[in-house]
């Protein structure tokens, strides 16, 4: 009994640092948000002057991270929207829709009356009501200086079939966050965890909320069991059980003054209904999938696949001293099935080819072999290729990739005879990255954009791809970015003020010294 009153005991007090944590952030940022409000309040009043809908034809998007890349439930498009990019001076915010047309292979940006704010690291969710809706809920914006940084608490929906945005004001619901995620379950949109930042102070979520898209409220739900840490950045998808899955995620605590130390955790939760009703009670469950776990990463990006399995790409895994934060950047490609409860590691087929047909065909592989699966007896390690770009500045920027190793399990076997050229020349895939924006439509998996470093340099992508999720044999380059012809643009003290300055004029730009590299919003979002 001891014992017990003890870890209760501690339990409690645990919950109140956290909440005196939470009032302390908050008095703290109330100043901070206050002077942030006038600012987009400004914003805002710009966008008011847009009275109709223009819709104009446009080259694909320019480079950005945390925008939401979504498929249309009816019609055979994607739709972008929002993000921020870093040049090494200035941050641009975009409040911005961008759709593209699968078909024409075309992209189009959309200017509809009074948008959301300019944010980025929202969430956006689509739902077939109605023709057709996106939601999308809270997000950050940051000044002009870099310094402050406004976490947004509002939830909006884009009619698509009437082209028309309506923010829906409803009380109850989460405090201002970024780096959540949401997910549509049943006629509830369900919110986990998140961060909110402010200048001195910050603090990570795990709280569970859900908004009924019939009665338009919010409730926080109180799942029973032991949940996840507080985290933003993680997994979360639906079983074809209707649970919910939350993986991985990112943290970070302050271990002296000054100085923070980030998690990259690798845990994994099911949050299910105890009677499967929309208003029953809700329990958590830590679960272990067995199979080829992904490595502990950040910045992964999250699609759902046909066949209702968790598809994760890329991220970064850091190395993290002290004072400095170094970051492998991956392309890699995990598949979680709930049903078996096993992760698998994606691996493509290759092109298809006569030569490897025959080959094949001489030796038949097994039955039911799972073609995602790699490893097994006698798997080559994979193999590390380094490859460098020269930029225009004359930065030499290092990528590194994972290739698997000719031989592996799923893979086509080698042959010496088999040169590049007769294998149809380069691979063609998406160079590692963090922060990629990924979403699945008839069964094909789209990738725009992420981002990478290089030193001090940020290198963020505006290309897209496309891979089949059926066939799993090759990406294919929709559109190509060449990274060693982007801008940087290196900070200096005497550039600071006139950066402000243009920054507050400008209306789309701010400046992203606030955050460190142990800070750094791609980890977190």
């Amino acid at each position: 009994m001891g014992k017990k009153g003890k870890k209760e005991k501690k339990g409690r007090g645990a919950e109140k640092t956290a909440a005196k944590m939470e009032k302390k952030v908050s008095k703290r940022s109330r100043k901070e948000e206050e002077d942030l409000e006038a600012l987009i309040a400004h914003f805002q009043t710009l966008d008011a002057t847009k009275t109709q809908i223009v819709e104009t034809p446009c080259p694909p998007p320019s480079p950005r991270l945390h925008a939401s890349l979504s498929a249309h439930p009816e019609k055979d498009e994607l739709i972008l929207f929002g993000g921020e990019y870093f040049n090494g001076q200035k941050t641009f915010m975009y409040n911005e829709l961008y759709i593209y047309n699968i078909r024409k292979d075309s992209w189009t940006k959309v200017e509809i009356p009074n948008p959301p704010p300019r944010r980025c690291a929202h969430q956006a969710v689509v739902v077939p009501q109605g023709g057709g809706q996106l939601w999308i809920f809270g997000g950050e914006f940051a000044s002009p200086d870099g310094e402050q940084f406004y976490h947004y608490k509002d939830l909006w929906v884009l009619h698509l079939a009437t082209k028309t945005w309506e923010q829906v004001r409803s009380t109850g619901g989460p405090s201002g966050r970024s780096g959540h995620r949401m997910v549509a379950w049943k006629r509830q949109l369900i919110l986990f965890g998140g961060f909110h930042e402010s200048t001195r102070d910050y603090i990570y979520y795990n709280d569970v909320y859900a908004f009924n898209l019939d009665t338009f409220a919010w409730s926080r739900l109180s799942p029973s069991g032991a949940g996840p840490a507080p985290r933003s950045g993680c997994q979360m998808s639906i079983t074809p059980q209707g649970s919910i899955v939350i993986y991985g995620g990112y943290s970070k605590q302050r271990v002296k003054k000054d100085v923070d130390r980030g998690t990259q955790h690798s845990d994994m939760f099911l949050l299910r209904p105890e009677d499967g009703r929309e208003a029953g009670r809700w329990a958590w469950t830590r679960i272990n999938p067995a199979g080829a776990k992904p490595t502990p990463r950040s910045g992964f990006s999250v699609a759902v696949t046909p066949n209702h399995q968790t598809l994760l790409f890329g991220g970064v895994c850091d190395e993290e001293e002290e004072e400095s934060l170094e970051g492998d950047f991956l392309n890699d490609l995990h598949f979680y099935d709930a049903a078996r409860n096993r992760w698998f590691a994606g691996q493509l087929k290759g092109p298809k080819s006569e030569k490897k047909k025959r080959r094949r065909g001489q030796k038949a592989e097994p039955e039911g072999a799972d073609k995602r699966e790699l490893g097994g007896a006698g798997a080559q390690e994979p193999l590390e290729v380094v490859r460098e770009v020269v930029t225009e500045d004359g930065t030499v920027v290092t990528i590194k990739q994972m290739l698997a190793a000719p031989g592996s399990a799923g893979q086509p076997p080698s042959d010496e005879e088999d040169s590049p050229d007769e294998a149809g020349g380069a691979v063609v895939e998406p160079s590692p990255r963090s922060n990629a924006m990924l979403t699945v439509k008839h069964g094909q998996l789209y990738l725009y954009g992420g981002m990478f470093e290089a030193g001090d340099r940020q290198v963020t992508l505006s290309d897209l791809y496309r891979l089949d999720l059926h066939k799993m044999q090759e990406w294919t380059a929709l559109v190509e970015m060449d990274p060693g012809t982007q801008e940087w643009l290196e900070e200096t003290d005497s550039e600071e003020d006139s950066d402000e300055d243009e920054s507050a004029e400008g209306g789309d730009e701010d400046e992203d010294s606030g955050r460190e590299a142990g800070d750094v919003l791609s980890r977190q979002a």
